[in-house]
Order: structure tokens, then C-alpha cells, then sequence
């Protein structure tokens, strides 16, 4: 028993001894050990290649304006009442004063009209009489006017109007026009209310 005993107590402290070497050659490094890649490395994490840049070009916004032109452009109109602001003519200048004349004519972008069959047209033949627009007579155009100048001077005055055809003429060259025209006011009234006024205190005295 004794001889057992001694043998148990051997082995216990042969397994301590053997326990004791095998974690110190691990910690002195002897059974560290490393993983080294069998392979090199993926193409894209050593080179990433050449980058490329890609530019956004937004879309330009289509628009959506009405032309000024169109507030007096009527729609499915007869082409030939059509304003001159709504229309494209090609005119010439070698027409005889005063007489009928024909020329060929196109509504402008988005400007729609009938013939005299109510058909869709964007052409047709305009007929008009061939003068220049200043020779219109007085009431085919508007002209400003003048409170700066006086009418009671003698000779009576006259001043530079601007003067612009009415929108259903047609006439040829600029439609907007220089004019000389009669002072028509006097001592803060309009010449003919003034005549008026004073023949009123003619009659008054007598």
C-alpha cells in the first residue's frame, strides 16, 4: 500500500511538472503560430483602378410662357380678321398707292384660324390696300398726347406725337409713328372745350 501510495504521489507531480514546461515554451513564443494569405491579395483592394466621374446634366425645363402676342390673337378666327400682331406677311413696297393688294400671309407659333370654310389654316392670302401706315387716315390710329404746350398762341402750336395703328389695320412699314399734330389745350382745358367756354361767355355778355 505504502509502495502505491508513493507511486500516486510520483504521478501527480510528474503531470504538475509536464503542465508547468508546456505553458511556458507557449508563452516564450516556441508554439505561437501565423496565417500567412495562400494567395495574394484581390486586385481591388491593392489597385482600385481608374475612377471615373459622372456628370448630371438636369433636363431643361420646357416652357410653359404664352407669348405676349397671343392676348390679341382670337382662337379658330377667321385668318383674315386676325390682328397685324398676330400674323406674318410678306410684303414689298412696290405696290400702287392707294389701290387693292394681295400679299402672303402666316399665323405666328401657336396662333390657330379658319378660312371662310372654317378649315384649319396656317397660310393664307391677306388683301388689304397698299399704303404706308403714317398715310392712314386719322381714325385707323392712336396717338399721345400733349398738356406741355398751349393752343392760344397764334400761330397755334404744334407738337411730336407717337402715334400707333389700331390692331385690326393693316398698312405697311412701322406701325408705331412719329406725327406732328395741334396743341388742343389751353389754360388746363382741351381746345375745343375752351372754344366752347368762350363762346359761351360771349353769348353771356350780350
Amino acid at each position: 500500500m505504502a509502495a502505491a501510495g508513493v507511486l500516486l504521489w510520483g504521478l501527480r507531480r510528474l503531470c504538475r511538472v509536464l503542465l508547468f514546461l508546456s505553458q511556458f515554451y507557449i508563452l516564450s513564443g516556441g508554439g505561437s503560430f501565423s496565417v500567412e494569405p495562400s494567395q495574394p491579395l484581390a486586385q481591388s483592394d491593392k489597385d482600385p483602378g481608374p475612377t471615373r466621374t459622372f456628370t448630371v446634366v438636369p433636363r431643361a425645363a420646357e416652357s410653359t410662357d404664352i407669348p405676349p402676342y397671343m392676348m390679341k390673337c382670337p382662337s379658330n378666327g377667321l385668318c383674315s380678321r386676325l390682328p397685324a400682331d398676330c400674323i406674318e406677311c410678306k410684303t414689298n413696297f412696290s405696290c400702287v398707292y392707294g389701290k387693292p393688294v394681295t400679299f402672303d400671309c402666316t399665323v405666328k407659333p401657336s396662333v390657330t384660324c379658319v378660312d371662310q370654310d372654317f378649315k384649319s389654316r396656317k397660310s393664307f392670302v391677306l388683301n388689304m390696300t397698299c399704303r404706308f401706315c403714317w398715310q392712314l387716315p386719322e381714325t385707323d390710329y392712336e396717338c399721345s398726347s400733349s398738356t406741355s404746350c398751349m393752343a392760344v398762341s397764334c400761330p397755334r402750336q404744334r407738337y411730336t406725337a407717337n402715334c400707333t395703328v389700331r390692331d385690326h389695320v393693316h398698312c405697311l412699314g412701322n406701325r408705331t409713328f412719329p406725327k406732328m399734330l395741334y396743341c388742343n389745350w389751353t389754360g388746363g382745358y382741351k381746345w375745343s372745350t375752351a372754344l366752347a367756354l368762350r363762346g359761351n361767355g360771349r353769348t353771356q355778355k350780350k
